[in-house]
């Protein structure tokens, strides 16, 4: 989820040409390898359901799959459909073969009325993205930590730091304040029952106080362990021109949850498994990493010069690529 997906998306760097010829070689692999797959799975006469004995992989591994229900989605990438047809475009994710999704609030109902609505159409809200308070209120996010109990998540996410009154933020200070908050949430939810995580966007990798130091070496270095764990949104991190390998290598068992976002030619968002990131190669390191859940989001999924309605063809190609995915 971005919370302000156009500021995020405008000052994102451009894509040098380095990066887009790299992006595309993997792409290129990535293309011949789920192909090759494909024909494989064809031959054979159908799918076979993923277990979760196969997921992850490891690094030079093959023949890794993504468990299906491990697959989410974001609510987020549906947001304007589902204000215009709730229960409608719920049913639809189902029918997709969605059984979990990502909650980015409750469509202007009360916990327990979204609630309802999901158990309706039998999907349930594993995780949901909630902005702890900023000044910090223990009482105000003990109330964000028991609507998550209601909707029996398991994860519950900060999804957005990094600019202030005045734009990008890039002094240390003001990163180390919000690590300490992100602490102290993630001791209460663990007292809740609940695992707290983190979402980067690409301001988290801008260098700070004109040194070398980044947000992101900040918050991954001074958040602990134990009560912050990472949802890494593939799609941001590469925007910040970093590796999401080399991410998952620094953070070995830390990173519960990824975004599945790719990234258009243009430097902009594009349905899974139609952009430049390559997936499989960032999966072989999921064990590695510690995953859990594979969530599908498009920002931009449903706005113009796309309609609403679009956002579910977005989802419908994201769990069909991650279904059928073989690495």
């Amino acid at each position: 989820m971005c919370v302000n997906d156009q500021e995020a998306h405008e000052s994102a760097p451009a894509l040098t040409e380095e990066q887009r010829i790299t992006l595309t070689r993997r792409g290129a692999l990535r293309a011949a390898t789920v192909a090759a797959a494909a024909g494989a799975v064809g031959a054979a006469g159908g799918l076979a359901a993923a277990s979760p004995a196969s997921a992850g992989g490891r690094g030079g591994t093959s023949h890794g799959r993504v468990p299906r229900d491990q697959i989410s989605v974001q609510l987020y990438t549906l947001r304007d459909q589902l204000a215009a047809d709730l229960p409608g475009t719920l049913r639809a994710l189902a029918d997709i073969g969605y059984t979990r999704v990502e909650h980015a609030g409750f469509v202007g109902r009360t916990a327990a009325q979204f609630k309802a609505a999901l158990d309706a159409v039998g999907l349930r809200a594993t995780s949901g993205h909630v902005g702890i308070p900023q000044p910090f209120d223990a009482a105000s996010w003990q109330a964000a930590l028991a609507d998550a109990r209601l909707l029996r998540q398991r994860y519950i996410v900060h999804p957005f730091f990094g600019v202030g009154a005045n734009g990008v933020i890039r002094d240390s200070a003001t990163y180390r304040a919000f690590a300490r908050d992100l602490n102290k949430a993630g001791a209460l939810a663990k007292k809740a029952g609940l695992r707290f995580g983190y979402h980067n966007h690409h301001f988290e990798f801008f260098r700070l106080d004109g040194g070398t130091t980044t947000g992101w070496d900040i918050l991954t270095g001074e958040t602990d362990p134990d009560l912050v764990h990472l949802e890494v949104d593939l799609f941001w991190v590469t925007r910040g021109a970093h590796d999401p390998v080399d991410v998952i290598r620094a953070n070995r068992g830390r990173i519960k949850q990824f975004h599945v976002k790719d990234l258009g030619d243009s430097g902009s968002f594009a349905d899974v498994g139609d952009g430049l990131i390559d997936f499989a190669r960032i999966f072989q390191h999921g064990r590695e990493a510690g995953i859990d859940e594979y969530i599908v989001e498009r920002d931009d999924a449903g706005t113009s010069p796309r309609t609403p309605a679009q956002a579910i063809d977005t989802a419908r190609v994201g769990y069909n690529y991650l279904a059928n995915l073989r690495f």
